[in-house]
């Protein structure tokens, strides 16, 4: 499975990817996980299967967490680590993992944004790891994410901000 054109999984990381997210959902009695790479392409999905269109998501996804980036240094913060969207229904979390995925968990009423937090960390925490290991296996570390789909998105946002 690939994510940006500058690496991919091998089936042993995916596997691991794949047990972390659902022990996570599970533990965090969270619906569904996505891992997202910072161009816009979805990388992984666990759990209950998306009722909508996952590829306009998932760059939709790292468009709203590039804008957030630029909101955090707007507030002196260098990034924000996470980000929730909260809805009557429906609920989001997305965190940062390893400076190049975002994991984006949605839940529902069955479980508390304090619970998919707690439980969010310890799975970022091990996700990191896992991804480390593999950018330290083909040399693509934690450095800028390519350029993509977003290209466009991160210039005007840039232009906004600068």
């Amino acid at each position: 499975m690939a994510g940006a054109a500058s690496w991919s999984f091998s089936e042993n990381d995916f596997k691991q990817i794949q047990q972390h997210l659902q022990a996570f959902l599970r533990d965090a009695n969270a619906r569904c996980a996505l891992l997202v790479d910072r161009t816009g392409q979805l990388v992984a999905t666990v759990g209950d299967p998306p009722q909508f269109d996952s590829a306009a998501f998932a760059s939709l996804t790292a468009a709203d967490f590039s804008a957030n980036d630029q909101l955090a240094k707007m507030v002196g913060e260098h990034e924000f680590a996470s980000l929730v969207h909260q809805g009557q229904k429906e609920s989001m979390l997305l965190a940062d993992v390893a400076k190049r995925v975002i994991l984006v968990v949605l839940f529902d009423q069955r479980t508390t944004l304090g619970l998919v937090k707690l439980k969010g960390k310890a799975v970022v925490e091990r996700l990191t790891k896992v991804f480390e290991e593999m950018f330290k296996g083909v040399g693509a570390g934690p450095s800028a994410p390519q350029k993509g789909l977003l290209e466009g998105a991160e210039d005007e946002i840039d232009k906004l901000f600068g």
